[in-house]
């Protein structure tokens, strides 16, 4: 298990932006299971929907992002200090259901290609409900 703290200093993002909480499994060079807990005092929750408030679809891939970067880094292939990670691209993402506030969302990374180029499968759940899907693609490039 990993927290908060070891969470930041491997990904870079920070509150509102960061939306990986813990990291409940890591099998290296392999997946990742994070959680995110949906909190209604997210500041994007206060305007995507005011009355209705869900977790924008783009903000789950993006959950599924950053466990990629943190099973990246614990697979030896990212360096916070030496490197930087950018999305190259986003295929077949699929948004199923919504995500509400007091859900805690179950974020399922599969690396099929770990590397200075990385191809990665992503699920998030809410319980048993699948909430989105996506494959995405990462650069991991030297800092400087």
């Amino acid at each position: 298990m990993m927290g908060a703290a070891q969470i930041q200093a491997i990904v870079p993002h920070r509150f509102p932006f960061l939306f990986v909480d813990r990291i409940v499994e890591i099998d290296e060079g392999t997946s990742i299971v994070a959680e995110h807990l949906v909190s209604m005092s997210s500041p994007l929750l206060q305007g995507h929907f005011p009355g209705n408030p869900i977790v924008p679809g783009v903000v789950q891939v993006e959950a599924m992002a950053q466990a990629s970067l943190v099973l990246a880094h614990a697979s030896g292939v990212f360096d916070p200090a030496a490197h930087h990670c950018f999305f190259l691209g986003i295929d077949k993402a699929k948004f199923r259901a919504p995500a509400v506030p007091g859900e805690v969302l179950r974020i399922e990374v599969t690396a099929e290609r770990l590397g200075a180029l990385g191809r990665y499968r992503g699920t998030v759940r809410g319980g048993d409900e699948v909430k989105s899907t996506a494959t995405f693609t990462a650069v991991i490039k030297p800092k400087g």
